[in-house]
C-alpha cells in the first residue's frame, strides 16, 4: 500500500475533468488566435533559430546544432514547421500540448488527495493566465511541464501497481523532459530512490525500469555530442553558462564577454562549467546561505514573462491602464496561490505523495539556487503549488491546530514574506505611483514619480531572461 487516494476518478469527476479540459483547451486556443498583435523577443529568436538550421541540415543529428540547447523543442519547431509551414499552426499545436498538463495533474492529486482537489487543481492549471500565455509563444515550456507532468502521474502509478513496465513508461516521459529541459537530468536520481524506497519491502528493480528507460533515451544524444564534438556533454552546453552566471560576481555583461572570448562552444562550455565551480568554491563556507538570499526572492518574485515582454515593446505601444491590468491577471493569481501553499503545506498529511511532491520542489528550485532565479524558472512546479493550494478544499483545518503545526505555518509564512518582499514592494510602487511602461523606438521608458528606483529593481528583475 502506499497511502495513495484511490487512482480511478469516480464518475462525476470524470466528467469535470472533461468540461474542464474543454473548456481550458479552448482558452489556449482563443488566446492563440486572437493574440494581440506581438513579435519574438530574447530567446524566442534563439528557439526559431531551430526552422532554418535543423531543416537545412536534413534533419541530420550531426550537425553544430543544436548544442546549447536540449534538442527536444528545436526538433518539435523544426518538424511542425516543415509539416505546416505556419507559425500559427505550432501555437495551435503548443495549445493542444499544453491543454495536456490539466488531465495530468488531475490525476496526481487524485492519488494524493481526492477529486475536490483533483477537480480543483485541474481548474487552476486550465486557467492560470501565464501558462495560457506561453502556449502562443516560443518557449520550450509548454512541452516541458506536459512531459514533466505525465512522467510524475505515471512514475506514481508505477509505485501504485509495482509495474515495471509503467515504470519503464515514465522513465521515457522523464528522458524526453530531460532532452527538452536539461535540468531534470539532476533529479532523475531522487525520483529512483523515491521509486525503490517503499515499506514494507524496497523494489530496486523499479527503479531500475525508471532509470534504463530514461538512460536509453538520453545516452543516445550524449553519444551523438560526443562523436560531433568530441567532448563529454550529458545533453547541452547551455548549464555550463548558467553556472558561471549565477556564481560568479560580475554582471551580466561581463560574464557574456568573458564567455564569447573562448572560441568554439565546447571550449566556451568547458570554461564557463570550470569557472563557475571556481568562483562557487571561493565563496564557501556562505555560499549556500548567499544564495538563497540572493536567488531565492528572484525564483518567487511578483513578476512574469508576459510582462517583461510588454516593458521590452513585444507588443508595441502599451497604455498605463492596460499595463496595470494585464499584471493584475498574471500575477493575483500566483500570489494566492503562494499563500494558499503556505497554509496548505502546514497541514498537509505526511505521505508518500507528499514527500514526492515537496521533494520534487525542493530539489528543483535549490537546483536554480545554485545557479540563478527567474520567475520563469519557477513554472515546471507551478503545478506543486497549485496542487498544494487545492488540497485546502479537503484538508481538515484542524490538522494545522498543533503547536508544530503552528509553528511551521508561522515559519513558512516568514519565508515566503522575505522571498516575496521585493516584488511586493514593486506591485505597491507600481499601484502608488501610477508605474507604466510606455515601449519606444529606444527602449523601454517608465513614468513614474521623480525619486523612483522602479526602473533599476525591474531592469534587475528582467536580466536572467
Amino acid at each position: 500500500m502506499t497511502g495513495f487516494s484511490e487512482a480511478p476518478a469516480a464518475l462525476p469527476s470524470t466528467r469535470a475533468l472533461a468540461w474542464i479540459w474543454t473548456l481550458g483547451a479552448s482558452a489556449r486556443i482563443l488566446f492563440v488566435c486572437f493574440e494581440p498583435a506581438t513579435r519574438p523577443i530574447s530567446d524566442e529568436t534563439m528557439w526559431l533559430m531551430a526552422l532554418s538550421r535543423i531543416r537545412d541540415a536534413g534533419f541530420s543529428p550531426f550537425s553544430n546544432y543544436p548544442i546549447f540547447h536540449p534538442p527536444v523543442y528545436p526538433y518539435f519547431l523544426a518538424a511542425m514547421n516543415g509539416l505546416s509551414g505556419s507559425l500559427l499552426a505550432i501555437k495551435l499545436v503548443q495549445a493542444i500540448i499544453g491543454s495536456l498538463l490539466i488531465p495530468a495533474v488531475f490525476r496526481v492529486s487524485m492519488r494524493i488527495f481526492g477529486p475536490r482537489t483533483a477537480i480543483a487543481s485541474a481548474a487552476l492549471s486550465a486557467f492560470y493566465p501565464e501558462l495560457i500565455w506561453y502556449t502562443a509563444h516560443f518557449w520550450c515550456e509548454t512541452v516541458f511541464l506536459s512531459l514533466l507532468w505525465w512522467a510524475i502521474e505515471r512514475l506514481m502509478a508505477a509505485d501504485e501497481t509495482s509495474a515495471g513496465r509503467t515504470g519503464a513508461v515514465a522513465g521515457g516521459l522523464l528522458g524526453l523532459a530531460i532532452l527538452t529541459r536539461e535540468t531534470l537530468l539532476y533529479l532523475l536520481p531522487f525520483a529512483a530512490m523515491w521509486l525503490a524506497w517503499s515499506k514494507p519491502r524496497r523494489r530496486p528493480a523499479l527503479a531500475l525500469c525508471l532509470l534504463g528507460a530514461a538512460f536509453a533515451l538520453v545516452a543516445p544524444w550524449t553519444l551523438r555530442n560526443w562523436i560531433q564534438f568530441g567532448a563529454f556533454i550529458p545533453v547541452s552546453t547551455g548549464g555550463g553558462l548558467n553556472l558561471y552566471q549565477g556564481n560568479a560576481d560580475l554582471p551580466r555583461g561581463e560574464v557574456y564577454r568573458e564567455y564569447y572570448a573562448n572560441e568554439g562552444k565546447i571550449e566556451q562550455y568547458q570554461w564557463a562549467r570550470a569557472e563557475g565551480i571556481k568562483a562557487i568554491w571561493k565563496r564557501q563556507p556562505a555560499w549556500i546561505f548567499e544564495k538563497i538570499r540572493d536567488e531565492g526572492p528572484r525564483l518567487a518574485e511578483i513578476d512574469s514573462l508576459p510582462l517583461i515582454h510588454m516593458r521590452r515593446g513585444a507588443y508595441g505601444n502599451v497604455t498605463c491602464e492596460g499595463y496595470r491590468g494585464a499584471a493584475a491577471i498574471v500575477l493575483l493569481p500566483w500570489i494566492l496561490i503562494a499563500l494558499g501553499t503556505v497554509l496548505a503545506v502546514a497541514r498537509a498529511p505526511v505521505n508518500r505523495g507528499t514527500v514526492l511532491l515537496l521533494g520534487l520542489i525542493t530539489t528543483y528550485l535549490l537546483l536554480h539556487i545554485a545557479t540563478h532565479g527567474f520567475s520563469r524558472y519557477r513554472l515546471p512546479v507551478l503545478p506543486v503549488f497549485m496542487i498544494m493550494a487545492a488540497s485546502l478544499t479537503e484538508l481538515d483545518c484542524r490538522v494545522g491546530r498543533t503547536r508544530t503545526r503552528g509553528l511551521a505555518l508561522i515559519g513558512l509564512s516568514e519565508t515566503q514574506g522575505l522571498l516575496e518582499s521585493k516584488g511586493v514592494r514593486l506591485v505597491a510602487t507600481s499601484m502608488l505611483r501610477r508605474l507604466c511602461a510606455i515601449p519606444t523606438s529606444e527602449g523601454c521608458v517608465w513614468k513614474c514619480a521623480a525619486g523612483s528606483n522602479v526602473f533599476a529593481a525591474s531592469v534587475e528583475s528582467t536580466k536572467t531572461v
